[in-house]
């Protein structure tokens, strides 16, 4: 399937997700029918290896598609972009891993758990005994796997760990004020094996460990997967600021007219400002995606501060977006807070979404700076 026949099925899809989004909110996960309309358009298996039913495209075209899914429902955008990433991330498995997933078909999603406080994973004969206890695990309720992050054998290094849903409970503790719908729920694990197999370093995936591009000969897996992660959560942000800015223009193009809304001055600066502020988020997501890209086909390796670069351009694509709808938000009145208005939600949501540590600003920009300066990583 093309890049452009991707693009338009998810086009399609935006009005159906903005009609859907309030009873996702209402029910703190993706409709079933949401998630049957993803999987029947192939969006998610864009993150697929190509043998395992994945199309003939690259990880640009999945944030793509989450910058146009978001202007329908950011949650819906979330999980998506997740589910799709994970598929993803999962070409970097040793190969039974991945065999294993996808012996129920292409379709199959997984969901993650990766803050390692709450986990704990010992050496055990050829695997890991796990225990412990997952947040924030977006899109839990439709997968039938789930991915959690333990400390490594090394400092500051992680593992991760794939098990199947005989081997976990989902806890349902999501009751928050933006990305309702996510449904982004704790992930209980009580003493399960996970065979060695099942366990990958997300640091070294494509820096050093190269299974992915030996198994899939996929341009993304020549580059590090760390370089990658992060961007599918900034993608969203993009599409619910835009869909901001298609509900605030939609809005006051029915109030046109001498001495009506649409005719403020301060409304059109507003409106001006924040799309310049979403065009540029959406520009800086796509250079440096294409950057990376276009290194790893050269072979070239990435520094420190390039990945220190990259982590500052996700949070600052996140800052812009934030900005966009702030903006609009504030010049639309006292209706905007009803929940019938889809820029409260849009308010919401891009804030909720904001708040992940991969998109935090105060955090990477720092990193960043002391990159920059010779510093090294904080003490």
């Amino acid at each position: 399937m093309t890049r452009e026949e991707l693009l338009r099925r998810a086009a399609e899809l935006v009005p159906v997700l903005k009609e859907r989004a309030a009873r996702t909110e209402q029910l703190r996960q993706i409709p079933s029918d949401t998630v049957q309309d993803l999987l029947a358009s192939g969006l998610i298996r864009i993150g697929n290896p190509r043998r395992f039913g994945g199309h003939d495209v690259e990880v640009d075209t999945a944030f793509d598609v989450g910058f146009e899914l978001g202007r329908g429902c950011g949650s819906t955008a979330w999980c998506y972009s997740l589910w799709t990433a994970h598929n993803w991330w999962l070409g970097h498995f040793p190969e039974r891993a991945q065999e294993e997933f996808f012996e129920t078909g292409p379709d199959t999603l997984f969901s993650s758990g990766l803050n390692p406080a709450g986990g704990k994973a010992d050496v055990a004969d050829g695997g890991f005994q796990v225990s412990g206890r997952w947040g924030f695990s977006s899109g839990c309720d439709a997968a039938t796997w789930v991915m959690v992050a333990v400390a490594g054998s090394r400092p500051n290094e992680l593992t991760w760990l794939l098990l199947p849903r005989s081997d976990y409970e989902i806890v349902d503790t999501w009751f928050a004020s933006g990305m309702r719908g996510t449904g982004s729920k704790d992930i209980v694990i009580r003493d399960a094996f996970v065979p060695a197999h099942r366990a990958v370093n997300p640091e070294r995936s494509g820096a050093g460990d190269w299974t992915g591009w030996e198994l899939h000969r996929r341009l993304s897996y020549r580059a590090p997967l760390r370089c990658l992660a992060g961007w599918d959560l900034a993608a969203p942000l993009v599409g619910i600021a835009q869909g901001a800015i298609d509900d605030f223009t939609s809005r006051l193009q029915r109030t046109s007219g001498p001495g009506r809304t649409a005719d403020s001055v301060a409304l059109q600066l507003r409106l001006a400002e924040a799309g310049a502020e979403v065009d540029a988020a959406r520009s800086l997501h796509r250079h440096d995606i294409q950057e990376i890209l276009d290194r790893a086909a050269r072979g070239e390796s990435f520094t420190e501060l390039d990945r220190a670069r990259y982590r500052r351009d996700k949070a600052f694509v996140a800052r812009l977006c934030v900005r966009a709808v702030d903006r609009l938000f504030e010049g639309s009145g006292a209706r905007a807070v009803l929940e019938t208005e889809p820029i409260q939600r849009c308010h919401r949501d891009v804030h909720g979404a904001s708040h992940h540590a991969a998109l935090s600003w105060d955090i990477v920009a720092e990193q960043f700076g002391r990159q920059a300066l010779g510093l090294g990583p904080s003490p």
